[in-house]
């Protein structure tokens, strides 16, 4: 890398800070053409995410403009809701960027964890976003490439947006409206044919035309993060880029039963084919009108920053099939002697174990998917992402094991990771979870037995792992 470009991506330097001012811990993300690791300053004690970029990486695969334009955006950011940029300096071989540590984590991961948000949850962390884009837009700034896995949280489960590389900044002529921008980067590099800015699920009809973006370019990318916060999924979905294009440039999109009619409404008009017609941008009233939807009823815009966020909540709809609250914190049952007396080795012998699995092997056409373990409890269930549901046969066995296969095509899809940190629990007829340590299984059954299923899961659990304390 030449002297000019080093001074380009680094800048005047504000501080004399080296690596050796820091002690490099774990790898806590990486890009494509970057690491990002936990350091401490030696000084301060304070801890830091570094990012730690490849100079030669950054000149071969001509990415300078990419890092200069991070920096730039970081240094011009000063919000609560952002990463903050503290320091920058360069080695030889390297370019470092010292910025704010979100010890949280990725929203995307709790998204994981949980399918869905509750409607509280997601009205908070949209309101969060709300803030945040209308103080990015008012400098200038679009992101173009907002998704929940450039949302990180920070020790108050406040957003950290983060990830600035795919961004652009207008001038005063291009902020005058929406934000239109010039069908060509600033420079004089113009945009590939067919290339896009952003990530397919998230990117704007826009982009995928005139190959421009503008700041309401992430107005539609909010507008698919509520309807994933919400429901689980994005809401443009395809088994490949080109096909998720086509829904998007159609508008194809639906809502599952269950999904908010008030949330649905501020979707709506988030997710419009024209940028100036969607709300919250300049031509509609701007943000003002935008907070004002009802959906954000009950948020006090001016002291958000300084508010505890609700406990994140995976979303039960309640709906005439699945009432909410019913029984939701009734006590279990009685046992089943019978799955008691199969999986306690002091009361079934070796040999009457054998008996019971030949005999599973020739009856059961599931025994192919349980690797020789003894079916203990089987049954339909739906799998739900979100509001999406999939019916899988669910099969609790000995080992401990809990697999699911899909009953149509009789493939095996998964199980449910077992350990002493399983946890199931009943939340009305039909449906209960099953928590683990990464991950909580919101679950259907539709013959009304979730009760069933809890009681039969702690009875295993118990068998190989003690009574719970």
């Amino acid at each position: 890398m030449s002297q000019d470009d080093s001074a380009k991506l680094n800048g005047k330097k504000a501080t004399k800070k080296t690596p050796n001012d820091f002690i490099f811990g774990k790898v806590i993300g990486e890009g494509s053409f970057s690491t990002v690791y936990l350091a401490k300053e030696i000084e301060s004690g304070n801890e830091f995410a570094v990012k730690v970029l490849d100079k030669r990486h950054i000149m071969r695969e001509k990415k300078t403009q990419y890092v200069m334009r991070e920096k730039e955006v970081l240094m011009k950011l000063n919000h609560a809701f952002f990463i903050r940029l503290f320091y920058t300096f360069q080695d030889h071989d390297r370019l470092y960027f010292v910025l704010s540590y979100a010890r949280q984590g990725e929203l995307l991961d709790y998204l994981n964890r949980l399918s869905c948000f509750d409607e509280n949850s997601t009205k908070w962390y949209a309101a969060e976003l709300v803030l945040a884009l209308e103080h990015m837009h008012n400098l200038g700034v679009i992101h173009r490439d907002l998704k929940p896995e450039n949302i990180l949280l920070n020790d108050g489960m406040h957003i950290q947006i983060t990830d600035f590389g795919s961004s652009k900044i207008l001038d005063k002529q291009e902020s005058s409206n929406s934000g239109q921008e010039p069908s060509q980067e600033s420079g004089n590099q113009p945009k590939r044919k067919n290339s896009f800015v952003g990530t397919a699920q998230y990117v704007s009809p826009e982009i995928l035309t005139s190959k421009t973006a503008c700041s309401s370019s992430d107005l539609w990318a909010l507008g698919c993060i509520i309807y994933q916060l919400l429901s689980g999924l994005v809401p443009f979905r395809g088994g490949h880029e080109y096909q998720i294009f086509q829904k998007i440039m159609k508008l194809e999109y639906e809502f599952p039963d269950g999904f908010s009619s008030v949330a649905r409404d501020l979707v709506e008009k988030l997710l419009v084919i024209e940028p100036s017609e969607r709300l919250g941008c300049p031509e509609q009233g701007g943000y003002e009108r935008l907070k004002q939807h009802p959906f954000f009823e009950g948020i006090d815009w001016d002291i958000v920053p300084e508010q505890k966020p609700p406990t994140l909540q995976p979303y039960l709809p309640a709906t005439s099939e699945n009432p909410e609250n019913i029984y939701g914190n009734y006590k279990p049952g009685l046992s089943d002697r019978r799955v008691a007396e199969i999986i306690t080795e002091t009361v079934i012998s070796d040999d009457e174990r054998k008996s019971l699995i030949e005999a599973q092997a020739k009856e059961n056409e599931y025994h192919k998917f349980v690797e020789g373990n003894l079916i203990l409890k089987q049954g339909l269930v739906d799998k739900r992402k979100g509001l999406f549901a999939r019916r899988r046969m669910f099969l609790l066995t000995e080992g401990p094991h809990l697999y699911y296969v899909d009953p149509t095509n009789k493939v095996l899809k998964g199980q449910i990771p077992w350990s002493k940190e399983l946890k199931p629990e009943a939340k009305n007829f039909k449906t209960f979870f099953v928590h683990t340590p990464n991950r909580t299984y919101y679950l259907e059954d539709k013959s009304s037995r979730s009760q069933d299923w809890v009681n039969k899961i702690d009875e295993v659990w118990q068998t190989y792992y003690g009574t719970k304390s």
